[in-house]
């Protein structure tokens, strides 16, 4: 865009210039790859360019008012991996949501149209003696894998963090009188909502324990490497050494403890989500802005319900 301000408002209206004209999906695919794909998740974005370039490729030269919920259908049969087709089609519904907001259309071809099957959420839920058993689990040392990931387990199903913005946690900037104050990474660049989790004495000893379990002292991040650099490589979204990490602890819990099913990183995010005494608890746990996620996903103690008599 260019070193100065007003160079890149020269690239910027060079661009809108382009986009004045849409008139193929390719051209629609074009813009939202531009404008929209960047305000996400850097592994969201690798995604999506995955997506629009597979978009592209079929519905490219379609004009944008010319495609019929019979070509989505069509599109989804074909794919050997209806998952991956089901969301290149939910890309693609967005983008056309994105075409009413910049004008280029009046009605959204897709929209009430096109109902397609979403995948059964998972329901694995973690019981209480399971993460006794983990924390249980006994360490060679006083610092390291084993109590890093004890303590991060216990503060994860006190407060359902997300794995990306636990593991970007910094004390110094991050932990307020009041509590561990965070801005979901995940919609910082659209909702940008924030979340402050007040303080309780399990949570306070949650994360004193981690403190205490860090490798390095001297570190910005309350889960550090080694090195006491963060585990979140933000050039790619993903934090390889702690799943290896994550990977070699569940191995260990599998053969050492009572537990027989091993559970992820979400599961723990659910158990959260479901030992929460409301849905609106849990949707506030999550920093979700909506409940039927919530509900739907991270919901998954059966409901008890009195009978009328």
């Amino acid at each position: 865009m260019g070193k100065k301000l007003s160079d890149a408002h020269k690239v910027w209206a060079t661009r809108l210039e382009l986009f004045e004209n849409v008139k193929t999906i390719s051209d629609l695919l074009d813009r939202y790859g531009l404008e929209v794909v960047p305000t996400k998740a850097v592994s969201t974005q690798r995604e999506n360019v995955h997506y629009i370039k597979k978009l592209r490729h079929i519905f490219g030269k379609m004009r944008i008012t010319e495609p019929r919920p019979k070509d989505v259908y069509e599109y989804i049969d074909r794919s050997t991996a209806k998952i991956l087709a089901r969301r290149e089609i939910a890309l693609l519904s967005h983008a056309y949501t994105k075409a009413i907001e910049w004008g280029y259309i009046d009605r959204h071809p897709l929209k009430g149209q096109v109902r397609l099957p979403t995948s059964k959420p998972r329901q694995r839920y973690i019981e209480d003696w399971e993460i006794d058993e983990c924390l249980s689990l006994n360490s060679k040392y006083k610092k390291g894998s084993v109590k890093v990931i004890q303590a991060y387990i216990q503060i994860k199903q006190l407060t359902g963090m997300s794995q990306g913005d636990m593991l970007r946690l910094q004390p110094s900037k991050h932990f307020l009188d009041e509590g561990i104050s965070i801005k979901r990474h995940k919609v910082a660049n659209t909702t940008g909502k924030q979340t402050i989790y007040l303080w309780t004495p399990e949570l306070r000893n949650a994360v004193r324990a981690a403190l205490d379990a860090r490798p390095v002292h001297i570190s910005p991040w309350l889960f550090c490497t080694k090195r006491g650099h963060s585990y979140m490589c933000e050039e790619t979204g993903k934090a390889s050494g702690w799943a290896s990490m994550w990977q070699r602890f569940m191995e260990r819990v599998l053969a050492e403890t009572k537990v027989i099913e091993r559970f992820t990183e979400h599961d723990l995010r659910a158990k959260a989500a479901s030992d929460a005494s409301t849905l609106e608890q849990a949707r506030a746990l999550l920093s979700h802005s909506d409940s039927r996620i919530t509900g739907r996903v991270y919901r998954r103690k059966p409901e008890r319900v009195t009978p009328i008599r």
